[in-house]
């Protein structure tokens, strides 16, 4: 197998720079902090930008772990690979990957960001990193969003010609978990809140019971119990409201939602004095989840 290895230090746009460098070399699989991107999906690994320090954002991307690396070399084998082309920030990171992955370190080639860009360029793609904080990674927004759930992500599209053709590009823009900015966080208070508004958009949602939501690394399940109008369509109501909330979610909170059940609980028959549910004669009053009111959704906290 033929292995390119683009070295630089951090920050210098080496990720920005991966897509165009492996379509020049033919590589057909990039290795990018923990992560082996083939034909513009991750295909395999963990990406050292969702670790929680710099120190462990390191050993992550030099696949220190042996279950991490043993995933890698499997996919690699997988797809029987011809070319391949590594990042890393020093010889000293690429002969580490090299070796952790069972890779033949007499077969690498080395491309020093120096040569593919200039020192102006280099500058400010260490100026964007110290200052906003991002970070790039050689993979479709779509396909980055998959292990990226609750982080925000700008695609980054661009077209460059090679041999007289157009070649289309994208990758992703990240802030990682480690940025200087600091660390921020979606509270299930503020996921729930965001539902009730959603659900309660549709008219002949008369009330929100009950929202449930379990929150994990790749996004967030959610349940929720509504009381809606007898003379609605249901099936037609709880697709709605699905579709709304479904949307509130991924556009305000960058959330992959993974699972997301609707159950209307109480059909409600609404007179000109009074709303009675199917199963009860007494008056129904907001309950306590929509006491809470939307300004809850304002509530991301920053530790």
């Amino acid at each position: 197998m033929k292995i390119y290895a683009l070295i630089g230090p951090s920050g210098t746009g080496k990720s920005h720079r991966a897509s165009m460098v492996a379509i020049e070399k033919n590589a057909e699989a990039i290795i990018d902090d923990g992560l082996l991107i083939a034909d513009g999906r991750i295909v395999a690994g963990y990406s050292a930008k969702r670790e929680a320090t710099r120190v462990a954002a390191v050993k992550r991307a030099i696949f220190s772990d042996p279950e991490h690396a043993a995933s890698v070399r499997q996919a690699i084998a997988r797809l029987n690979l011809s070319s391949l082309l590594i990042l890393g920030t020093s010889v000293n990171m690429v002969n580490h990957i090299v070796r952790a992955l069972h890779l033949d370190p007499d077969s690498v080639m080395w491309i020093p960001i120096e040569t593919i860009a200039s020192p102006e360029e280099r500058a400010l793609a260490q100026k964007i990193r110290r200052e906003q904080g991002k970070h790039v990674i050689p993979a479709p927004t779509m396909e980055v969003r998959k292990s990226f759930s609750g982080y925000l992500i700008d695609p980054l599209r661009f077209i460059f010609r090679r041999k007289g053709r157009s070649v289309f590009v994208e990758k992703s823009i990240v802030r990682p978990t480690y940025s200087g900015l600091g660390r921020f966080y979606i509270s299930d208070t503020v996921i729930t809140a965001i539902v009730v508004h959603a659900a309660r958009q549709n008219r002949d949602v008369s009330h929100v019971y009950r929202v449930v939501v379990q929150s994990t690394p790749a996004g967030v399940s959610i349940t929720v119990e509504l009381g809606v109008s007898r003379q609605c369509q249901l099936f037609a109501l709880l697709e709605d409201v699905q579709t709304r909330i479904r949307q509130a979610i991924e556009e305000m909170t960058a959330l992959n939602v993974l699972a997301l059940d609707i159950e209307a609980r109480h059909f409600v028959v609404k007179t000109r004095s009074e709303t009675i549910t199917s199963d009860s004669s007494a008056e129904v009053v907001p309950s306590p989840i929509e006491r809470g009111g939307y300004h809850a959704a304002t509530g991301i906290g920053r530790g």
